[in-house]
């Protein structure tokens, strides 16, 4: 394997736009790859671009019928076939849809090309983890599903063992439905309860069928959890599933929209807890991973100026090994590049002050606890079909 990461970029992802008034605005996007230069983390990286998913890759997880309704809305965004999803509120229609969506999936899948070859033991693509798109249809602001891609071409290159963990405040849910019924893949995704929050999917119940049953793990979270509750939840899941499962490949979807500043949701979490849980990501790809294979997506997130570039740094510095110190300055320059873009004021430091501490699992719950309860659920679910405890 090669020690240097690898950070997929290319500048015309900016043209995954919905216009102006959608909360999705590329230019987080930018931002983020402004602030990773700002730190010279682009040094420390291999930054490459990739061809856009093409025809038989698309094919991986999506139809025909769909990728053609997406190349012809792309074409003319005034006759998208809503029945695809597309020209909705959520997924309005755009000329260059289908290239800048292909685009994104191809840079998700080269990411995982780079790490299954050994090019690179570390790969991150913060532009994708658009994990809502189905086989058949646009949802949720995501066109193709680039992580479900990522993954169907790891399974095509040979992979036997491939572990997905999400951590986007909203349920992984077209990840969970491309590899329902597939032993080859396990799924586990942490978000704010279906109750409260789009999808509506995610419950604890989901476990996955036929060939697949207790291939898909569910923790959903009640609205209002904040660091100690979201890390003691990952913590009392994730490691115990890996460990069990010894993925050939770690896949993980950062989404930065469960800080207590998006817009769209209703989690309490830090940029210092994110940033923490991409560090145990990353060690736990190191300790169950082949090779510590791990290709690292980013997600939602719609605090596109405080929040969405400041997370994603920190994703890049942890994959390549150059971790930003929290208390770090962020550069003049960026906060000018803020500023010009947005008419915005950027955030000064790389930390929101927090110390992320959580209470291990191991040392008991509290049957009381709605943080608790919703931990035991999943467990109670998910854990006795893989032959773990509950």
């Amino acid at each position: 394997m090669s020690g240097r990461a690898r950070l997929m970029w290319d500048d015309a992802v900016s043209g995954y736009d919905f216009g102006d008034s959608h909360p999705m605005d590329p230019v987080r996007l930018a931002l983020t790859m402004g602030l990773v230069r700002a730190f010279g983390l682009d040094s420390a990286v291999d930054v490459r671009s990739a061809k856009a998913a093409g025809a038989s890759t698309l094919r991986l997880v999506h139809r025909e019928d769909y990728v053609a309704a997406v190349r012809a809305a792309s074409v003319d965004p005034r006759a998208a076939d809503q029945s695809y999803g597309l020209g909705t509120v959520d997924d309005p229609a755009f000329a260059g849809m289908h290239e800048a969506s292909a685009l994104i999936a191809g840079l998700s899948v080269g990411a995982a090309e780079a790490v299954w070859r050994g090019e690179s033991a570390h790969a991150v693509n913060f532009t994708g983890g658009l994990h809502h798109a189905m086989p058949g249809g646009a949802a949720g602001f995501c066109i193709y599903n680039d992580p479900a891609l990522a993954i169907a071409r790891l399974l095509e290159l040979g992979a036997e063992r491939v572990a997905y963990v999400d951590v986007d405040v909203h349920h992984g849910d077209g990840v969970q439905a491309a590899f329902w019924e597939d032993p080859r893949v396990l799924t586990v995704s942490l978000h704010e309860h279906p109750r409260t929050l789009f999808p509506q999917t995610g419950w604890p119940e989901e476990t996955g069928g036929g060939a697949g049953e207790g291939g898909a793990v569910n923790v959903a979270l009640p609205a209002g959890t904040g660091d100690a509750g979201w890390l003691r939840a990952f913590h009392a899941v994730v490691p115990e599933l890996l460990a069990d499962f010894r993925p050939q490949v770690l896949v993980t979807q950062h989404g930065a929209d469960t800080h207590f500043d998006d817009p769209l949701a209703h989690l309490a979490v830090s940029l210092d807890a994110q940033r923490a849980v991409m560090a145990s990501c990353h060690e736990l790809a190191h300790e169950y991973a082949e090779g510590g294979r791990w290709v690292a997506l980013g997600g939602g997130g719609y605090a596109v100026v405080d929040v969405v570039p400041r997370s994603w740094t920190h994703l890049v510095g942890i994959a390549a090994h150059a971790p930003v110190d929290p208390e770090s300055v962020i550069p003049s320059s960026w906060r000018d590049e803020v500023y010009a873009r947005t008419r915005q004021l950027g955030p000064a430091r790389m930390t929101d002050g927090r110390t992320p501490s959580w209470q291990s699992w191991d040392a008991g719950y509290d049957p009381a606890d709605r943080l608790d309860q919703a931990v035991l659920a999943t467990r109670r679910a998910a854990f006795p079909l893989r032959g773990l405890l509950a």
